[in-house]
């Protein structure tokens, strides 16, 4: 469901997606509020759901994770408890960052992180030894032009 949020709203989710630990008074300033309602209007919207978790972002690259990799992935099972198999066995493998379930020739695309090659084929190899896949494609990141996990605000209802 769309949630209305108004030009406050935004500009506080602009400025938390940018760093969460700003102080509160900072935000109440930025968004020309006092604090306290600056801080109710967090508050809602973290009981409305959109702002579902505050995060520290590692870097990846610091924890020896400088490989990414996309994973198209086919299958000829399209049944739920396929389905239910292929999610808990992504969801067990934390090399695995993103799933999706894609419209297409590819059935579901996957991030990978890893320190080198040979993580990525431990990877792909418990992937196939736990989950019937019909055919996975594996194309390794060269060269990161765009990261971010701020989505753009300028859609939200007003």
């Amino acid at each position: 469901m769309k949630q209305k949020l108004d030009a406050i709203d935004r500009k506080l989710l602009e400025l938390l997606q940018k760093s969460c630990d700003l102080p509160i008074n900072e935000l109440a300033a930025a968004v020309h509020l006092t604090v306290t309602p600056c801080w109710r209007r967090i508050q809602r919207l973290k009981d409305l759901g959109v702002i579902s978790q505050q995060v520290a972002l590692v870097e990846r690259q610091k924890v020896n994770l400088g490989v990414t990799v996309f994973v198209a992935v086919r299958t000829r099972d399209h049944d739920l408890p396929w389905l239910e198999k292929f999610r808990a066995t992504v969801q067990a493998i934390p090399e695995i960052v993103e799933v999706y379930r894609m419209s297409g020739d590819v059935d579901y695309l996957l991030r990978v992180v890893v320190p080198d090659i040979a993580a990525y084929d431990q990877v792909y190899k418990q992937l196939i030894r736990q989950v019937p896949l019909s055919d996975v494609s594996s194309s390794f990141a060269m060269e990161e032009l765009k990261y971010t996990t701020a989505v753009p605000l300028n859609y939200a209802a007003g």
